[in-house]
């Protein structure tokens, strides 16, 4: 394996008796996109908690750039399905919040970080609004902007568009593929959504069984941008590669 990106072993991973996950091995690149698909309850969420080192009682390691990853690492952003914003605190300071916490409200404004990262969700305009305020694409935008305050090579995603009408998810889902091209971070993005995958990744990984473990790897080469309307031959066949993969494990 490269010494670069991330690498993933994870021998098991048990909560009580029941064991989640088995023999993972993966590895993320610099600047790879990489979505995990399967079953609610497969074990993708866990798996993401491990890389994130909000768990910690696991065989195996994490590796990021030939380091291992000990706990919670500035170098990993975490953005969760829901926004998770602090009520109490104006947009600014919520982006700031994630590596700054003792900043003011007003200092997080003037903050040339925190301006930097709401023009590019465009919500530069937005940073002394409160959460309570914004739309829930608005406010998963501020998620967006908060998980790269602190420059991460990796930013992990737990279906964070889910909760989102359609055309909000199409938006959000260019938008992180415009940040992560400007960012050269990597992504590793838990999606139950066949079409966002397909959309989204340089390679799509089904987790299937109990315990979870991969069962099935498909790579997808058709280059960026991507059209959404147009019946490209390789990405139906990615489309019923995924669902096939699905059946396979019985999800449906």
């Amino acid at each position: 394996m490269s010494s670069t990106g991330l690498q993933l072993r994870i021998a098991g991973k048990q909560f009580g008796a029941r064991q989640v996950l088995r023999d993972i091995e993966l590895q993320v690149a610099p600047g790879e996109i990489v979505s995990l698909i399967g079953a609610s309850g497969c074990g993708k969420s866990t798996l993401l908690r491990i890389v994130a080192g909000l768990e910690r009682d696991y065989a195996g390691e994490v590796v990021l750039d030939g380091a291992r990853v000990r706990g919670v690492d500035r170098r990993i952003g975490f953005i969760f399905q829901e926004p998770r914003l602090l009520p109490w605190l104006d947009v600014a300071a919520n982006v700031a919040f994630a590596d700054d916490s003792d900043l003011s409200p007003a200092a997080a404004r003037q903050s040339p970080r925190v301006q930097q990262l709401l023009g590019e969700v465009g919500l530069l305009d937005y940073a002394s609004a409160l959460p309570k305020q914004l739309s829930g694409g608005q406010a998963q935008r501020v998620a967006l902007a908060r998980g790269l305050y602190r420059q991460p090579r990796v930013l992990l995603l737990d279906e964070p568009f889910s909760a989102v009408d359609a055309f909000t998810r199409i938006k959000l889902q260019d938008l992180l593929l415009r940040l992560a091209g400007e960012h050269a971070f990597s992504v590793l993005l838990v999606t139950h959504d066949i079409e966002e995958a397909v959309y989204l990744s340089d390679r799509a990984i089904v987790i299937g069984g109990q315990p979870g473990s991969i069962a099935h790897a498909l790579q997808l080469d058709t280059p960026r941008p991507r059209d959404r309307q147009a019946d490209e031959p390789a990405l139906r066949h990615a489309r019923q590669t995924l669902l096939a993969a699905l059946h396979d494990i019985h999800v449906f």
